[in-house]
């Protein structure tokens, strides 16, 4: 029986050419992070730092996020709590209604896609641009994002062409990618000054002084939150760093690992509003002390979304973002979607090959692939199962229990008509790989045969 994941994987793989283009595209970002993380000799120091820095702030993350409200606060920000996503945009429309809003300019933010804060404020009527280049592109052909840092990498210039001919007037056939991104920053900048308000991510959150940073590459949080007069902050609780030496340590580790830059190219912190501006900080729970309550599951909470996780999975490159049906794709969204919903986003643990390669790149050292092998244990006890997978596995598993009967039944998949089988479409392991084919006999039978005792 197939997984929903294998089933969204089918449509993107029947692309052949564009499957090739994703897998061979993210791993060109691999190599960039292994390029970059080989010019620091401190690179192994600095992934042990950022893992015990973020050890101890969440061993210690009621205390530091009591101390960041009364720094923020003390600025002059005002800081609100939203327990869920729902009473995130309930916030979030409440305060652009007191301010008489009705447009808005947002930056990328992960967190706002998993309350989906646009479809809400678009809903009650407001008008939301995203600024980011990928993140308007897929918000124009009304799709999620299929990477936490390039959320259009699905996408060839071809169909960001066609894209933006259809949504911003552009010439027909035109996919040069210095003449498509000179007429979206054109559009953005008309979208940046009709807007009255700016909501923005947060990547790090500091206790000591109240602050909030935002890292970018093309400075849209910086034009929003420097031009309007209301700014929202919406961050995640699991944000929050001590202070601003350990910062130092992230803004190293995070544009290396994500897409083997030395650094973003903004790194932001917002601590004072100016004059005659409103600047709110929503800290959001949404399930996250779920996860942090889970001892086995709390280290996921260390993550600070690089993507380099997902550079690297090979099942991610294969199959692609959207087949993971979760905001956060990848071996970190296969670890976090099962807090969400268990029964739905039960088969995400299992679209992983357990190679490591994950653990390898994570710059906060989280142990992905023990996470996934954990969940994948508890998922099949606290979840529906399909008939077929159990009886497979009872079956599987009294065959290996008995000598006798393994042997047999290796015999029998060596037949004609039963390698013919397993090299058929009909076996599903089969499709887009070559099937080996079958020895002529065992290594026990091979032994034997070379004169050597069993």
């Amino acid at each position: 029986m197939k997984t929903l994941h294998a089933n969204l994987s089918k449509e993107f793989l029947s692309h052949r050419k564009d499957a090739d283009w994703h897998n061979d595209t993210l791993w060109f970002l691999r190599k960039k992070r292994d390029y970059a993380k080989d010019q620091l000799r401190e690179w192994e120091q600095l992934r042990q730092a950022a893992s015990e820095i973020k050890r101890h702030t969440l061993s210690r993350l009621p205390h530091y996020l009591e101390k960041f409200e009364q720094q923020a606060s003390q600025n002059g920000m005002k800081v609100k709590w939203a327990w869920d996503g729902q009473e995130v945009n309930v916030l979030v429309t409440k305060i652009l209604r007191e301010n008489n809003v009705t447009s808005v300019v947002k930056s990328k933010s992960m967190l706002t896609e998993e309350c989906g804060l646009n479809h809400h404020l678009e809903k009650q009527g407001f008008e939301v641009v995203d600024t980011d280049l990928g993140e308007r592109i897929v918000q124009l052909r009304q799709e999620q994002p299929s990477h936490i840092v390039v959320p259009a990498v699905h996408l060839r210039k071809e169909e960001v062409g066609k894209t933006f001919h259809q949504f911003l007037n552009t010439e027909v056939g035109n996919s040069d990618p210095s003449y498509l991104a000179e007429e979206a920053r054109n559009s953005l900048r008309r979208d940046f000054i009709k807007a009255e308000a700016a909501v923005t991510g947060v990547n790090f959150g500091i206790a000591t002084n109240g602050s909030v940073v935002v890292c970018t590459n093309e400075g849209n949080a910086d034009l929003g939150v420097h031009s309007k007069k209301v700014i929202i902050h919406c961050m995640g609780i699991e944000k929050i760093l001590p202070g601003l030496k350990e910062l130092s340590v992230f803004t190293r580790l995070l544009a290396r690992s994500a897409v083997g830059q030395p650094i973003t190219i903004y790194t932001s912190h917002y601590k004072n509003p100016r004059q005659y501006t409103k600047e709110y900080i929503i800290i959001v729970n949404n399930l996250r002390t779920e996860i942090y309550k889970d001892e086995g599951f709390r280290e996921a909470l260390k993550c600070i979304r690089c993507g380099a996780c997902m550079n690297t999975c090979p099942v991610y490159r294969r199959s692609g973002g959207h087949s993971y049906h979760h905001t956060v794709p990848g071996p970190i969204g296969s670890v976090l979607a099962p807090f969400y919903n268990k029964e739905k986003n039960k088969d995400l643990p299992f679209a992983s090959t357990l190679c490591g390669s994950c653990n390898h790149v994570c710059p906060v050292k989280i142990d992905l692939a023990g996470l996934l092998y954990k969940w994948r244990q508890k998922l099949t006890k606290e979840t529906s199962q399909a008939v077929e997978k159990t009886l497979g596995f009872k079956a599987s598993t009294e065959l290996l229990k008995n000598k006798t009967v393994y042997k047999m039944a290796g015999k029998c998949a060596r037949l004609k008509i039963s390698s013919f089988v397993l090299k058929s479409s009909y076996n599903p392991w089969n499709k887009g790989r070559k099937f080996t084919d079958l020895p002529k006999e065992t290594f026990r039978e091979w032994y034997k045969r070379s004169n050597h005792e069993e």
